[in-house]
């Protein structure tokens, strides 16, 4: 495909379109997966129609887009693109999937991440239909397990949010040393002593008059004595 040794096949069909120099320096550039399919001859056309229409069905709620001059789907993050070339089109990333559809798909392998359909044969949009649905798959489990991984940091707003409230009138590095030592509320707060908590890194003296009336407020005080 050319001699671009430096550029990356999913970029190639910006230099060696299918029609000729299709992206001539005068013309514009698609905006929308319309425009980039009407630039084609009819025969192309109906299998881009065909493959947009397959990868729609395979991802509903996938939203359409334009990517480095591609057709390009979305669905929390790229799911896949695809692309005119001078004897493919091409369908990309590819998906990992089981041994047994590694096997149907290694006679479309291109690059690394590539998958190539020869133009010269039948679009196996079956194929295409899997691909996308397990781009899905791998879309999903990445995005729940990146939520999984921030749970910790997102699973105790109640609290933080009560401890916000309750120590509004704290300067902020009292209101971390309290949040460090895991205290989150008054009730919390009234079972240390004074002394305890003039220790925490971030306490000055001046902190505690103020713990002592927003406690006295709730009916609450500092436990006697020096240590808990």
């Amino acid at each position: 495909m050319g001699s671009n040794p430096g550029l990356p096949e999913a970029f190639l069909h910006l230099v060696s379109p299918t029609k000729g120099n299709l992206m001539k320096p005068n013309q514009t550039a698609p905006q929308n997966i319309d425009e980039y399919i009407a630039d084609f001859p009819p025969d192309i056309q109906e299998i881009l129609q065909k493959i947009r229409v397959t990868i729609k069905k395979a991802a509903p709620t996938a939203e359409e887009t334009m990517k480095y001059q591609m057709p390009a789907f979305m669905l929390k993050g790229n799911l896949v693109y695809f692309a005119v070339y001078k004897k493919h089109i091409g369908v990309y990333p590819a998906p990992a999937g089981t041994e047994k559809f590694q096997k149907e798909l290694a006679v479309y392998r291109g690059a690394k991440s590539t998958v190539r359909f020869p133009l010269d044969q039948p679009m196996p949009f079956g194929l295409i239909s899997k691909i996308v649905k397990l781009r899905v798959k791998e879309n999903l489990a990445r995005a729940e397990a990146k939520g999984q991984r921030s749970l910790p940091e997102t699973a105790q707003p109640s609290r933080r949010r009560q401890q916000n409230d309750d120590f509004s009138l704290l300067a902020a590095p009292a209101r971390r040393a309290l949040e460090r030592e895991g205290i989150a509320t008054l009730r919390q707060l009234s079972q240390y002593s004074e002394g305890e908590i003039l220790q925490l890194h971030g306490i000055g003296p001046s902190t505690i008059p103020k713990l002592r009336s927003v406690l006295k407020a709730k009916g609450l005080t500092f436990r006697s004595g020096k240590s808990k």
